[in-house]
C-alpha cells in the first residue's frame, strides 16, 4: 500500500534516521516505537505528505487515502460538535444534495421519452447506488455511535465546539478522521486525551477496521491490543520486528545483547591494533605490518549500541515520618460550582499504605477531589487529613513553579540527599535528561520536559502520602516502569489519577470510579473494575449493525428513552443509571457486612480453640481435675464453640450466594 525506499531525514550533523526502507500492507497495526527525538512523529508527517525527506522516495497509490491525527492540531471553533463532525462526511453530504437536486428535477420534468430525460434517470440511479454504497442515511447514525464511543454524551451534540476544552476538541478531530474511514491510519499519541472506556472502544474500532494503522503511542496495554508489528527507530536505523509490543520487547533485548558482545569484540581488535601500532611504529622491520593495521583501523565501522535501558534501575523514595492509621477521611464530601454539582456525599476512608486509583471521563471530578485534599478549594462535608501526613503533590501546575534560574542538575542536586546524589545523572536518564539534556536551563524546556523534571523532584522528596495526577502523560514506557517500581516499593499512601491501565496494573488494590455526580469504590486492581464495568455491556456487543443503526436512527424524543437501557460504554446515563447503582451499591454494603462478620466469627473461634487449648492442658493436671470454676468455663466455652461454629457456616453459606 505504501513503500519506504531508502529513506533519510536530517536536521543537524548527524540524520534522525537513514536507509529506512520498509513496506506497510493492506490491515498492518504498526506500532512506532523509539525514545524522545529519535524521530517518530516526523516519520509520520512524512508518510501523510506533511513534510519532505532528505532524501529517498516514499511511494502512495493514487487511490490510496490517508488520515493523520497529530499531537497538536489547530482547531475551529464555529460550530457544533455535530457539525462539525458531519465535516467527515462532506463527499456523502455533498452527493446527498446532488441527488435531491437531480430528484427534484425529475418530479418537474414531463419529457419522459426524451434522451435527456433517460440520461438524467440513469444518471440519478448511479449516484444513488454510489450513495448507498457510501453509507446512505445510516452516516448520521455512524456519527453519533463514534462520538459517543468517544465519550460524549448526545446533549453535548448541539453544544459549541468552544465550550469544549482542548482534550475534548482533539476527540473530535479523531472521531472525523475515524469516520472518514481512510485507507491508511497515522495517530500520534491518540489515547493522551482520552479516558479508560473510550480507549477501550478505540482499540475495539481499530481491530474491526479495514485500515491500515500507523501509531505512536506510550500507553503499552493499548499498543499491545492494537497491533502487531513494530517499527523501531534506533540509533538512526528503522528495524522492522515483525511482532507485537511485548515480543519485541524480548527481542530487542536479545538483538541488543548481540550488539554489546559485538562492540566488546571491535573494541578488543581496535585496541589490539593499536597497541602494535605503538609497539612497533618505530621498528623498520615492522613497518608493512603497522600499515596493515593502519589501514584495517581506518576501514572499521564503529558498530553503535542502543542506549542504556534505564527501566531496570531501582529508584526508593527516601525515608519518612510513619503517617497515622488513616491518612484520609472523607466524610460526604460534595462540590459545586454554581448550579453544576460535580459531586456529592463522597464517602471514603483511606488506610495508611493502600495504593487507589481515581478514575473516570474527564470533567467527572477527580481532579478537583484531589484540590479538595490539598485545601486549594472549599468543599462541602469533612474531609480530615490524618496525624503526622507529609504530602507529595504533583500536577500539571507543579512545573510552572520550578526555579527556572537553574539548571535540570542543579534542581536535582539541590533535593538530592545521602547517596542518592551519587545517582542524579542515571536518575536524569532515566527520565530522558540524560548527557547534555541536564546542563539546559528550565526556562528553555518545554511543558512536557518541566512535568517530567518535577517528577524527579517529587521522587526525591520525603513525603507519607503521594497524590499524582496524570503522572505519565509525558514519560516514555522505561520512565513509566521506572516510577512504577518507585510507587510500588513505596511503604506510603498514594492516590493515582490516571487513564494509562498497563500503569496501574499491579500498583492500585482499589479504585474510585468518577461519574454521574457519584464516587463508587471498587475493590481489586484496574483489569477487576474494568471486567465489572464491561460486564453489562456484553448484550450490546452481541448487537448486529442494523439494530445499532435503528437504535441510533431514532427521534430525538425517542432517544431520550433508549438511551437510558443501553450499555455502560455508550451513555453516561447506561453505565451510572440510579437504579442499578443503588442496588450495585447496597448488595457491596451487603458483601462487606458479612465478611466483616465471617472474619469476626473466624477471629471468635480461633480465641475459643486457643482459650480450650490451655484449659485442656490444666485439666491434666492433678491439682486442677477437681476446679470446678475452671470445669464449668470449660463446658461453657464449648457450648458457646459450637455455636460460633454454627454462625460461622450460616454466614458462609450466605456468602457463597452472594457472589
Amino acid at each position: 500500500m505504501i513503500s519506504v525506499d531508502n529513506l533519510k531525514v536530517e536536521f543537524g550533523v548527524k540524520p534522525l534516521f537513514s536507509e529506512a526502507s520498509f513496506v506497510i500492507n493492506d490491515r498492518d497495526r504498526i506500532a512506532l516505537v523509539g525514545k524522545n527525538g529519535a524521530g517518530k512523529s516526523t516519520l509520520l508527517k512524512i508518510l501523510c505528505g506533511q513534510q519532505q525527506a532528505t532524501s529517498g522516495t516514499v511511494n502512495i497509490p493514487n487511490d490510496t487515502t490517508i488520515g493523520y491525527l497529530p499531537q497538536v492540531m489547530q482547531l475551529a471553533d464555529q460550530t457544533t460538535v455535530k457539525e462539525e463532525t458531519r465535516k467527515a462526511f462532506a463527499d456523502t453530504t455533498r452527493l446527498k444534495e446532488k441527488i435531491g437536486r437531480m430528484e427534484r428535477e425529475l418530479a418537474e420534468r414531463t419529457d419522459y421519452e426524451t434522451p435527456e430525460y433517460m440520461a438524467l434517470v440513469e444518471k440519478f440511479t448511479q449516484e444513488h447506488e454510489r450513495f448507498l454504497m457510501l453509507g446512505g442515511e445510516g452516516y448520521e447514525a455512524e456519527m453519533e455511535r463514534t462520538l459517543m464511543g468517544l465519550g460524549f454524551l448526545r446533549s453535548d451534540f448541539d453544544r459549541p465546539t468552544a465550550e469544549f476544552s482542548g482534550g475534548w476538541r482533539m476527540r473530535i478531530e479523531l472521531a472525523k478522521i475515524l469516520l472518514q474511514r481512510p485507507d491508511v491510519l497515522l495517530l500520534d499519541e491518540p489515547t493522551n486525551h482520552l479516558d479508560i472506556e473510550s480507549i477501550q472502544w478505540l482499540e475495539q474500532f481499530l481491530a474491526t477496521s479495514a485500515s491500515a494503522v500507523v501509531l505512536v503511542s506510550h500507553d503499552r496495554a493499548f499498543i499491545n491490543n492494537v497491533t502487531n508489528r513494530t517499527l523501531e527507530i534506533s540509533c538512526g536505523q528503522i528495524i522492522d520486528y515483525r511482532v507485537k509490543y511485548d515480543e519485541y520487547v524480548v527481542l530487542r533485548k536479545e538483538r541488543r545483547e548481540q550488539q554489546l558482545r559485538a562492540f566488546e569484540n571491535q573494541q578488543r581488535e581496535i585496541q589490539e591494533a593499536r597497541d602494535f601500532i605503538n609497539r612497533f611504529r618505530y621498528q623498520a622491520t615492522k613497518a608493512v605490518q603497522v600499515q596493515q593495521k593502519i589501514r584495517q583501523l581506518e576501514k572499521i565501522v564503529p558498530i553503535e549500541i542502543d542506549e542504556v535501558d534505564n527501566s531496570a534501575m531501582h529508584l526508593k523514595f527516601p525515608p519518612c515520618l510513619r503517617s497515622g492509621d488513616y491518612p484520609i477521611i472523607c466524610d460526604e464530601v460534595g462540590k459545586a460550582y454554581g448550579d453544576h454539582q460535580v459531586f456529592s456525599d463522597v464517602s471514603f476512608i483511606l488506610k495508611r499504605g493502600e495504593k487507589v486509583a481515581f478514575v473516570g471521563k474527564n470533567g467527572e471530578g477527580k481532579s478537583t477531589l484531589v484540590k479538595c485534599i490539598m485545601g486549594e478549594i472549599p468543599f462541602d462535608g469533612q474531609l480530615k487529613i490524618g496525624h503526622n501526613v507529609q504530602i507529595g503533590y504533583f500536577a500539571q501546575n507543579q512545573a510552572q513553579l520550578l526555579d527556572e534560574s537553574l539548571t535540570v542538575h542543579q534542581t536535582i542536586d539541590y533535593v538530592a540527599r545521602g547517596e542518592i546524589r551519587l545517582r542524579i545523572n542515571d536518575i536524569l536518564g532515566a527520565f530522558m535528561f540524560g548527557g547534555e539534556e541536564s546542563e539546559k536551563k528550565v526556562k528553555v524546556l518545554s511543558g512536557g520536559e518541566r512535568s517530567r523534571l518535577a517528577m524527579i523532584r517529587l521522587l526525591l522528596e520525603p513525603v507519607n502520602l503521594l497524590i499524582l495526577d496524570e503522572p505519565t502523560n509525558h514519560l516514555d514506557m522505561q520512565s513509566k516502569d521506572v516510577l512504577k517500581e518507585a510507587i510500588r516499593a513505596f511503604d506510603g499512601t498514594a492516590i493515582i489519577v490516571s487513564h494509562d491501565r498497563e500503569f496501574l496494573e499491579g500498583l492500585v488494590t482499589k479504585v474510585y470510579e468518577f461519574g454521574g455526580g457519584r464516587v463508587r469504590e471498587h475493590l481489586g486492581g484496574i483489569y477487576d473494575w474494568l471486567r465489572s464495568l464491561n460486564h453489562g455491556s456484553q448484550a450490546l456487543e452481541n448487537m448486529s449493525i442494523e439494530q445499532h443503526l435503528a437504535m441510533s436512527s431514532q427521534s430525538s424524543a425517542n432517544a431520550s428513552n433508549a438511551s437510558a437501557s443501553q450499555s455502560p460504554t455508550l451513555t453516561e446515563e447506561g453505565r451510572s443509571g440510579a437504579a442499578s447503582y443503588a442496588e450495585r451499591k447496597e448488595q457491596q454494603k451487603k458483601v462487606k457486612r458479612v465478611e466483616k462478620a465471617v472474619k469476626a466469627c473466624e477471629d471468635k473461634i480461633a480465641q475459643m480453640e486457643a482459650r480450650i487449648k490451655e484449659m485442656d492442658s490444666l485439666l491434666s493436671k492433678p491439682e486442677h481435675a477437681t476446679d470446678m470454676k475452671l470445669i464449668e468455663e470449660y463446658a461453657q466455652t464449648m457450648r458457646q464453640l459450637d455455636e460460633e461454629n454454627d454462625r460461622w457456616m450460616q454466614l458462609s453459606e450466605e456468602l457463597e450466594t452472594m457472589s
